[in-house]
């Protein structure tokens, strides 16, 4: 699905500050693999996170999805495959447009845009249905602005407008990271429904170790933009939680 080969990353290159932010990474991702990327701050996760998505494009190396070869395509061509949620709760979505309205954006993300983009009852009955899978109540609040919500609130609403538009690929950029406990459990528990359901190849990058263990069939440690572990199925499910404080240690 996500081939990835001899993958470099050089920034400021011949000056005295520079960083090799990834060395070298061959990586294959399966259809439907859930990969999990933990690793210290300056280990890669990010800048690998952000190569795949082409928000920056590699020094060397290519990236292939789908058996096309995207290397050089940018971010905006790449959404017609790829969904991903970011850190900060206000990336994903518009304050000043109600719910409804974040939802119809969501739904034509990667079509062309005509003089029609309205909503109708089948869409708005469509968008309470999907919300009301979060149980937090929000299908009745769907002409509210999205700014008045929570950051767990809006993440949530995020994940499911995510799927909204047709995608292949789901990127998840550390999405509980400015969260409550209660409200990254949502999420988390939300993108991993998502994920299952739409048969979605996911990447998820956190610190949060307990996410680490629980979620996901495969999980890989960064260190100095190389992979350093990498463990399928089999293997993680062997893990004890422990086993992955061990690896910080």
């Amino acid at each position: 699905m996500i081939d990835i080969n001899n993958l470099n990353k050089i920034f400021n290159a011949g000056q005295p500050n520079q960083v090799n932010a990834v060395n070298g990474i061959d990586l294959h991702i399966k259809s439907e693999d859930f990969l999990v990327i933990v690793g210290a701050n300056g280990s890669g996760k990010t800048t690998l996170l952000n190569l795949v998505a082409g928000s920056v494009f590699p020094s060397s190396g290519t990236i292939s999805i789908d058996s096309e070869n995207v290397t050089k395509q940018p971010d905006y061509q790449r959404s017609r495959s790829i969904a991903r949620v970011f850190q900060n709760p206000m990336s994903g979505t518009a304050s000043d447009l109600s719910i409804l309205d974040n939802f119809r954006l969501a739904s034509i993300r990667t079509k062309s845009k005509g003089l029609s983009i309205g909503v109708n009852d089948t869409f708005k009955n469509q968008v309470k249905e999907k919300i009301s899978t979060l149980g937090l109540g929000l299908e009745n609040k769907i002409e509210q602005p999205m700014g008045t919500l929570s950051g767990g609130q809006r993440q949530a609403l995020t994940l499911l407008m995510s799927v909204m538009d047709s995608c292949k690929v789901l990127l998840l950029d550390e999405p509980t990271a400015a969260l409550d406990p209660r409200s990254a459990d949502i999420v988390m528990r939300t993108a991993e429904e998502i994920i299952r359901d739409y048969r979605l190849t996911s990447i998820l990058i956190t610190h949060n170790l307990k996410d680490a263990f629980n979620y996901g069939n495969r999980i890989i440690l960064m260190g100095e933009g190389k992979i350093v572990k990498d463990l399928e199925k089999d293997q993680k499910s062997a893990l004890k939680q422990t086993d992955l404080y061990d690896w910080f240690g």
